[in-house]
């Protein structure tokens, strides 16, 4: 890329930043220290507000430039994703958005711990959010990665490593500065930014098929080398009975992994009622589902006018194929419309990225304080100290996730949030749905539904594709892959709702019929609630 490229892209990106940081200069400056402000922002949103802030925290790296990746690669396959990311939301909407907002305060171990006996539950579940949170983290970081990498040529690993540990370094400071509040206001921001960028994009396409959607497919079947098996089922995930099994365990992970994901179950704490919570996932899904339906035109205008072979050529995993899509709609890479507006697509996903992993930070930065921590000590901890310890949390997992995030950075973003999904599916939606609808649960329940979901995830993953025995793989010289699929999600999301069974019934605990009546009342009708 040019130097022009670079310049432009990374003065927007600066300015970005600079107002982000502005953003979470003011709140730390307006901030009154305690808990809920931290975790909640003080649960002043609107349901716009927060409908926007939740569409900011779910259109990831992984949304702009994954899914869009898979889709001019593989065709139809990539599909897989959009209609998973989306029909997740119809879950939560009905099943967990007002429910949880009702029974909880910040985090989801306090809805499971209601009823439960506290300290093996937060334990349990505030081990399995953080988990999460760091997986979906480092597909963040690869997204930066990969983005760097487009900017300079890939003329320097090491600029690829100082950008991810920027990234990082931002993040923490989002954080432990503004908590809840400045990170609300910078989803909302970069929801706008990215949903103008996408229009834009879209229209940019669909000018150049003068509308012809249907023109739009066929050339980018044409261009892909497999003719009208790019546009029918089975170019990724239909070559064998594996790959099959695969498509159905990615599917189960991508619809049942949002109601399990720590940094969107905190975002229904943000409003003051659990109606406004349910009117914020409808403006979510609004927002999410405009979205999701412009990457498909993006995706396969990628295929079209940039071509797969250009786009693996630049990143093996599809990464980049917004940003070439960019470079060639705007009149090529030496044209000043091609520039500025590759330079605005690397400067929104940049933005994307940033936005996302305070999100993701500040959620997982909770578990560890107001679950890990306040379990861990004898005495309940100070509201004021709890808040002290999130923000030094949120240090230490900005570390983990840029050392992770350096390790795998040539896998696909969107694969891997395939993969936090999983997890979150196995681990958290079981605890989470026995909790609130199972009237005979109990702690050894609740513990061993966490545990056998999040176990059987990890293990299955450490012994898959992913890690060993392929050239794509995180440890390619090495073999000991023993599990076919690459998404464990057909096998753990079961095995956490077996062991949550199992549990219960083999528990000596009789459950507590009057915390359960209480819990149940609570979330219907929200009374008695935080």
């Amino acid at each position: 890329m040019t130097g022009h490229h670079q310049t432009l892209a990374l003065l927007l990106f600066s300015a970005f930043v600079a107002v982000t940081l502005a953003i979470t200069t003011w709140v730390s400056r307006n901030r009154h220290g305690s808990a809920e402000e931290f975790y909640a922002g003080g649960r002043l949103f609107s349901p716009l507000e927060n409908g926007f802030a939740i569409a900011g925290d779910y259109m990831s790296a992984a949304s702009f430039l994954g899914v869009t990746g898979l889709i001019s690669l593989f065709g139809y396959d990539g599909l897989l994703y959009v209609v998973g990311f989306l029909v997740a939301w119809l879950l939560v909407l009905f099943l967990v958005a007002e429910l949880v907002r009702n029974c909880g305060r910040f985090t989801l171990a306090d809805v499971v711990a209601a009823r439960m006996s506290e300290r093996p539950v937060r334990i349990a579940t505030g081990t399995s959010s953080v988990t999460v949170s760091v997986l979906y983290l480092v597909a963040q970081m690869v997204g930066a990665g990969s983005l760097v990498a487009l900017l300079l040529g890939r003329t320097s690993q090491a600029a690829q490593a100082w950008t991810v540990i920027g990234v990082g370094a931002l993040m923490v400071i989002y954080v432990s500065l503004g908590g809840m509040r400045a990170t609300t206001w910078i989803q909302i921001v970069k929801a706008v930014l990215l949903l103008g960028g996408t229009v834009a994009l879209t229209v940019l396409v669909l000018l150049r098929f003068h509308g012809d959607f249907d023109r739009l497919l066929l050339t980018a079947a044409e261009r892909s080398g497999h003719g009208d098996a790019f546009l029918a089922p089975g170019l990724k995930y239909g070559g064998s009975w594996t790959a099959r099994f695969d498509f159905i365990s990615l599917g189960l992970a991508l619809v049942l992994g949002t109601a399990g994901l720590p940094h969107i179950l905190s975002r229904f704490y943000t409003v003051p009622t659990a109606r406004a919570a349910r009117r914020s996932v409808l403006w979510a899904i609004g927002l999410i589902g405009g979205f999701y339906l412009m990457t498909i035109v993006l995706g396969f205008g990628a295929a079209a006018i940039v071509g797969p072979e250009a786009v693996r050529g630049s990143n093996a995993a599809g990464n980049t194929a917004v940003p070439l899509l960019a470079l060639d709609l705007g009149g090529g890479a030496d044209s000043t419309g091609g520039t500025v507006l590759f330079a605005i697509v690397a400067a929104v996903a940049f933005a994307t990225i940033l936005a996302v992993v305070a999100g993701i930070t500040l959620a997982s930065s909770a578990s560890v304080a107001h679950d890990l921590y306040a379990s861990l000590r004898r005495r309940r901890a100070e509201p004021r100290s709890e808040v002290a310890v999130a923000r030094v949390a949120s240090v230490g997992i900005g570390v983990v996730a840029i050392a992770l995030g350096l390790l795998a950075r040539d896998l696909n973003v969107a694969f891997l949030v395939g993969l936090a999904f999983a997890v979150a599916a196995s681990a958290n939606l079981p605890v989470l749905m026995y909790s609130l609808f199972w009237r005979g649960f109990t702690t050894r329940g609740a513990v061993w539904a966490v545990y056998g979901g999040l176990v059987p995830a990890l293990g299955l993953v450490m012994l898959s594709p992913v890690v060993s025995g392929s050239p794509e793989s995180l440890f390619p010289g090495v073999d000991f892959q023993y599990f076919p699929l690459q998404n464990p999600g057909l096998v753990s999301i079961p095995l956490g709702f077996l062991a949550g069974w199992l549990g219960t019934v083999t528990s000596a605990e009789v459950p507590d019929e009057a915390k359960h009546a209480e819990t149940e009342v609570r979330s219907l009708t929200g009374a008695g609630a935080a």
